[in-house]
């Protein structure tokens, strides 16, 4: 099967890491379009960094500066078409509810931990999009 726009999420965990590398790798075979994403997970900012619209802001646009740094490795590597997002909630559904719908990828590659949050300790995010996301899901480990 040829995919032609396959979805990476990022979050710099290991298995994010190697997703992202597997993503580049079948990118450039299918000559896929590439899309990175990042999610900016509320939960893991204490009520006054919540409340914070400036702490909020500052952590987007440090993630935002950063998701860049894939963009350009995709590119160095020979992905022709790379685009990012990076948008703010609940990984799993964010990804599934929003951006999938948005994007419409072929292809979503995760990682199957992730280095932030709960998910860390079950899986869950990872899990959560493996059962609902619309499109063929590749968990990494």
């Amino acid at each position: 099967m040829k995919f032609s726009r396959i979805l990476v999420g990022v979050d710099d965990s290991d298995d994010a890491l190697l997703a992202f590398k597997y993503a580049i790798d079948r990118a450039k075979t299918d000559r896929a379009e590439l899309i990175i994403v990042s999610i900016l997970e509320n939960e893991e900012m204490n009520v006054y960094e919540a409340l914070s619209k400036d702490y909020v802001h500052g952590q987007r646009a440090d993630l935002e500066k950063h998701i860049l740094d894939y963009q350009r490795q995709a590119r160095t590597a020979g992905v022709e078409i790379v685009r990012t997002i990076v948008s703010e909630g609940e990984p799993g559904e964010v990804i599934v509810k929003d951006i999938i719908p948005h994007v419409k990828p072929d292809l979503l590659v995760i990682g199957s931990e992730s280095k932030k949050g709960l998910a860390q300790h079950f899986g869950s995010q990872a899990a959560y999009m493996a059962k609902y996301a619309p499109i063929s899901v590749l968990v990494i480990r």
